[in-house]
């Protein structure tokens, strides 16, 4: 197990090198500059000028690559260029933990909701709790976060006064229940799916007639034999979904108010500050690596034969 780990950890190398030179090229060959207005006000060229060798944004385009990987190397993502009180840094060590809570919340939520879900709606096959549970998977599936949250901000909020509409508050248990939900209701549709259809398939499967044929009761099939094979395709799942939770939460960031790295990454692509759009698209695609690799370490862990040592 330790040999596939360190196998696939070195595998997202290079692809995190290629995320890191093709961002940079798309960011740089973006219309534009950071410089082409401050404050809405347009600057002289020799203001810009002198704001580009300040910066080094007039020397050639493989020296700024090679300056930024060089930095990238000791954990420096430069400053900003619009907000010039700011390092990159020090806005990600702002943002990035409510981000994470975020997403680690409305992950916990879909797996406690979707997978226990899937497995009624196996268990329950063509009866009531099958077709509710489909219902509401394809609902959930079906509307977007920008629909979803409001609806959750007008039912719990506004109509029930349960929770806040918006706010963080560091983090409070109720302020963070209604975004995590936004985040976590199609994640939770997709496990439910998943673990329905997985389950399905493997109650069918001749070696577990075979187990029932032994005299073993469905409790022991289920726990036993069924149920740690059926989960892998929603385990497969797990590595996207993590990543979505986490780096997808922009609406929900913009309708609850939340000071997340979201509005960073858009406001950063507005004002063409390189650093800052770097900075977000290297952290969003570190977690999603790293999200992946759970997921993929979770698969072996589950069916070694997927390993392949």
């Amino acid at each position: 197990m330790l040999r596939y780990a360190l196998r696939r950890l070195a595998a997202l190398i290079p692809v995190l090198l290629a995320l890191v030179t093709l961002s940079f090229a798309v960011v740089r060959l973006a219309p534009g500059g950071p410089f082409d207005a401050v404050q809405g006000q347009a600057l002289t060229p020799q203001v810009r000028a002198n704001l580009q060798h300040f910066y080094g944004l007039d020397q050639p385009l493989p020296r700024q690559y090679l300056n930024y990987l060089s930095g990238l190397a000791r954990g420096d993502f430069g400053p900003s260029l619009s907000q010039r009180d700011f390092t990159v840094s020090e806005l990600l060590a702002r943002g990035l933990p409510v981000s994470l809570t975020v997403g680690a919340t409305a992950l916990l939520l879909a797996i406690l909701c979707g997978i226990p879900a899937g497995i009624l709606a196996a268990l329950r096959r063509g009866r009531f709790a099958d077709r509710a549970v489909s219902a509401l998977a394809a609902l959930a599936i079906a509307l977007p976060g920008f629909v979803t949250a409001p609806l959750l901000v007008l039912v719990f909020a506004l109509h029930l006064q349960w929770l806040p509409a918006a706010g963080w508050e560091g983090g409070s248990l109720r302020y963070l229940l209604l975004p995590a939900l936004t985040l976590a209701l199609p994640i939770a549709a997709v496990l439910a799916r998943l673990t329905r259809t997985g389950l399905l398939e493997v109650l069918s499967s001749r070696w577990i007639l075979a187990a029932r044929a032994r005299g073993l009761g469905d409790a022991r099939v289920l726990w036993g034999h069924a149920l740690r094979p059926a989960l892998l395709p929603a385990v497969n799942y797990l590595g996207p979904a993590a990543a979505f939770a986490v780096t997808g939460s922009l609406v929900v960031e913009t309708v609850f108010g939340l000071p997340g790295t979201g509005r960073f990454l858009v406001q950063g692509a507005v004002d063409r500050d390189y650093p800052l759009v770097m900075g977000m698209v290297v952290v969003y695609g570190v977690v999603t690596l790293l999200c992946n690799l759970a997921a993929d370490l979770l698969q072996g862990a589950l069916d070694p034969g997927a390993r392949g040592d």
